[in-house]
């Protein structure tokens, strides 16, 4: 069993297109977001009768020297299949396989050390191991350190070390190396950046069903960065991370319904996508599904509820969400109006890189809404909204930078 690793990192802006739903595709860029997570959390389950018949032939292989056999064992154990879980034994168990050759298992118990699960937790020690699978060809393991490497996290943060760890992942077949190392070239990290050989990658990942990166890609189609801009392309891509149960996917894609931006307008179809992603953790669903309760689309208008949206998807980590929050504060719609609260929300959004953020709270400086007036600060903001690719934000800065009214 192959252990899943670390989550999709440097999540990238692939997509900064604001209609009135918010920064709809991909979240801000984020360098490395890193979860490793054991492979046994992932697999199917026993029952417990079948678990604990396995578990005595487990055993006995296992004693045997089979290292599969003390692989498997070890992932019962850590789950506590056919009986209570025993996380301590499970790294017993991982450390066998591992010194028999066992790759996989060579990652499990580097997750186990980057954790501290079942043994104290050891940064240098997980790198150490997930050097070996990489070593010995496990191109999971390269990608794992690679991510190491990225963060400097257990090693000395080296991005170019990195680049090429994700690069042997992705030339050996590991699809989430491919997606990561696009993700670099497309911000330019430790490799020139190249938003075609970004969007190269990012085809190969998807093809090798890496959900988030069919993501990434139709972000690229919608914004026509790295390819000609396809927004049928683009909703064919989110559907695919819809179907392969990316609940970002299905957001982006039912912000495409209630648009009708590559699919037929349809904002029945929009709110049963959305309100899927939103309830499977998109925070990006929450956020457009308050926005379509706020404008009553293909929902009853509902300003309270909206507000409990926004501030779900604010407080689950999402920019536009937050930003979205602001504006109710500041209108006093479903909420009492609160002028300081919509500027400390405008801003917490702009932090994330949220266009509509940065737009409102620069908006506030040129106008004085809940802070001091200050021109120099507005034209602060407006640049950076210009920089996220926002061609409302390059006007703005270049009208007030110029004094023109």
């Amino acid at each position: 069993m192959v252990l899943p690793g670390l989550t999709p990192a440097i999540c990238y802006v692939l997509l900064y297109t604001v209609f009135s739903l918010g920064d709809l595709f991909m979240p801000p860029y984020t360098l490395l977001q890193t979860l490793i997570v054991v492979a046994a959390l992932f697999s199917g389950g026993w029952s417990v009768s079948a678990a604990s018949a396995s578990l005595q032939q487990l055993k006995a292989s296992c004693e045997e020297g089979a290292a599969t056999e003390c692989l498997t064992l070890g992932e019962l154990y850590l789950k506590g299949e056919g009986g209570q879980p025993d996380a301590s034994l499970a790294v017993t168990l991982f450390r066998k396989a591992c010194d028999g050759g066992n790759l996989d298992s060579c990652n499990d118990l580097g997750a186990m050390y980057f954790h501290g699960t079942g043994i104290a937790q050891d940064f240098g020690q997980a790198a150490s191991l997930y050097q070996k699978a990489c070593d010995c060809g496990s191109m999971a393991g390269c990608s794992y350190l690679g991510e190491m490497y990225a963060m400097g996290i257990g090693v000395t943060q080296d991005e170019e070390q990195a680049a090429t760890l994700f690069r042997k992942a992705c030339d050996g077949g590991h699809a989430a190396g491919c997606s990561t190392l696009g993700i670099m070239y497309g911000n330019g990290t430790g490799v020139v950046q190249d938003l075609g050989q970004a969007a190269t990658l990012f085809r190969k990942a998807c093809d090798g069903d890496d959900m988030n990166s069919c993501n990434y890609l139709g972000g690229m189609y919608g914004k026509a960065n790295g390819v000609v801009q396809d927004f049928e392309q683009a909703a064919t891509l989110f559907r695919k991370a819809c179907d392969g149960g990316s609940m970002d996917g299905c957001s982006y894609l039912g912000a495409m319904y209630a648009k009708g931006i590559g699919v037929a307008h349809d904002t029945g179809q929009a709110v049963i996508l959305t309100r899927k992603g939103c309830d499977g953790g998109s925070t990006a669903g929450c956020s457009n599904l308050g926005w379509m309760y706020s404008e009553g689309i293909g929902v009853v208008q509902d300003a309270g509820q909206a507000v409990t949206l926004f501030r779900k998807s604010c407080d689950d980590g999402n920019a536009a969400g937050c930003g979205n929050l602001g504006e109710m504060y500041a209108n006093g719609t479903g909420i009492a109006q609160d002028a300081e609260q919509a500027i400390a929300l405008y801003r917490k959004a702009c932090d994330g890189n949220s266009v509509g953020g940065c737009t409102n709270l620069g908006v506030a400086y040129e106008t004085g809404f809940g802070v001091k007036q200050d021109t120099a600060e507005a034209i602060k903001l407006f640049k950076k909204v210009c920089d996220l690719k926002d061609q409302s934000g390059c006007d703005k800065y270049a009208k007030l930078k110029e004094g023109r009214p």
